[in-house]
């Protein structure tokens, strides 16, 4: 189990070193993208202690929250940091059908 729990993180500190990368070229979408996914596979390294995962991001997340937050192991900041996270990556998915542009 720890195998899978290092390279989960290894994913996940490999996202983040991306998002930073395509932050500083300004592919912002890009970004965000990259910066979720990285939230996302540190949360999956973690609940491989408990043997736990899910098809879902958001079953990922609600366990995660029902487990590590509501049981005071990490601050309800952090999930409200990734629900931010998650809400950014979705949007930023928006098609351009449902974007308003100035003077259109």
């Amino acid at each position: 189990m720890k195998e899978l729990l290092r390279y989960r993180f290894r994913r996940a500190e490999e996202e983040f070193c991306t998002a930073d990368i395509l932050l500083e070229a300004g592919q912002f979408k890009a970004s965000i993208n990259r910066s979720y996914y990285s939230i996302f596979h540190a949360l999956r390294s973690e609940t491989a202690l408990d043997h736990f995962d899910s098809g879902k991001h958001s079953g990922v997340i609600a366990y995660f929250n029902r487990h590590y937050i509501k049981d005071g192991v990490f601050d309800k900041s952090l999930s409200k940091m990734i629900d931010t996270a998650y809400r950014l990556r979705e949007n930023s998915h928006l098609p351009d059908s449902l974007l308003s542009f100035p003077g259109s």
